[in-house]
């Protein structure tokens, strides 16, 4: 059941700031003693994305959110975990300070951190961004993770 409640018909009865300080959670109440929760998030900047035909669009959060869900799964315990690393990845685009980042930037960034976080993860989302058409392709990237974190435990 939905109810529409108007945020000035509701007074702020506590307001958290998100992790990362990009957000803020308020919760509310009616004057007829409904609660509801409200999130803010922080407007940044638009970033165009360009992609490999050379077209650019605004990078869009809930596209990478979208990729990102669609790589780990359920291969986590909870949304949080996955909201850390969407956020995670969104503020290395920002960090870029660039106007204009090519999309497999993004998909590198997005690479990196699910290789730190989760395998399959990892692979999953490779395979689509590689654009993987054989077995061979997976065991290739799968052998050259594996020598990447042999190089890492060995220095």
């Amino acid at each position: 059941m939905t109810n529409n409640y108007k945020i000035g018909d509701s007074r702020v009865l506590e307001s958290r700031e998100s992790t990362d300080g990009l957000a803020i959670r308020r919760r509310r109440e009616t004057s007829d003693g409904h609660r509801f929760t409200t999130y803010e998030r922080i407007e940044r900047r638009n970033i165009a994305v360009v992609k490999r035909d050379g077209t650019r669009e605004l990078f869009d959060r809930d596209k990478l959110a979208a990729a990102v869900h669609r790589s780990v799964g359920k291969f986590f315990e909870s949304e949080m975990e996955v909201e850390s690393i969407i956020n995670d990845i969104e503020d290395q685009v920002y960090d870029l300070g660039e106007n204009e980042v090519a999309s497999r930037a993004i998909g590198q960034i997005v690479l990196d951190k699910l290789a730190d976080v989760n395998e399959v993860a990892y692979v999953r989302f490779a395979s689509v961004f590689h654009d993987f058409r054989t077995l061979d392709d997976f065991v290739n990237i799968l052998e050259t993770k594996r020598q990447q974190k042999d190089e890492e435990n060995a220095g």
